[in-house]
């Protein structure tokens, strides 16, 4: 597999399929990205205040805008994520590899956001598992961290599942220099 800068593939199983975000997912996004009920699970640490809030189909395409830019600039990596059955669109996973001078430099960041409804372990625990195999890859990396807040008890469960282990150090913001915490880590 080749670097996700390249390529970026396309990355499912029989249930979900993760594929480069299009602006054309905007309509779909939105019900996400507006959901109040999900955007406590959403990770917007070290994102210059931008808590990934949409309420309008514009600021929702504004922000596709800017994913799309961050990618062919090198900074990170969006995906859209389908439900194949349904054959909707139901969240984006966003990955990129850390430069830092904290615990994490190095690592790949591993963030998803869906609608409140797929907040469950399964659903969770199913749709990282399908990017992990190749995430280590992708992003050239050998060790995965992502944000679970203690709250997120689904979530957290899924990880534990899958490997993952809650580390006790920070992530230092790399702009602001705030430190954040909840992070879950997993080596290759």
């Amino acid at each position: 597999m080749k670097n996700i800068y390249q390529e970026c593939p396309v990355l499912k199983n029989d249930t979900y399929m993760f594929r480069k975000t299009e602006l054309k997912d905007a309509h779909e996004l939105l019900k996400v990205y507006s959901d109040k009920n999900a955007l406590p699970f959403f990770n917007s640490d070290n994102c210059d205040g931008d808590n990934f809030y949409y309420p309008t189909e514009e600021r929702m395409t504004e922000a596709l805008k800017f994913w799309n830019m961050a990618y062919e600039n090198k900074w990170f990596a969006r995906l859209s994520i389908v439900d194949i059955k349904n054959n909707k669109i139901i969240g984006t996973m966003e990955g990129v590899k850390r430069a830092s001078e904290d615990a994490f430099d190095g690592c790949g960041i591993l963030r998803l956001d869906v609608g409140s409804q797929y907040e469950k372990e399964d659903i969770i625990s199913d749709m990282i598992d399908i990017v992990l195999k190749d995430f280590y890859e992708l992003f050239d990396c050998s060790t995965i961290i992502t944000k679970i807040p203690n709250y997120a008890v689904e979530r957290a469960a899924a990880a534990t599942k899958l490997g993952f282990k809650k580390s006790n150090d920070l992530l230092i913001g790399t702009k602001d220099g705030y430190a954040y915490n909840g992070y879950w880590i997993i080596h290759r």
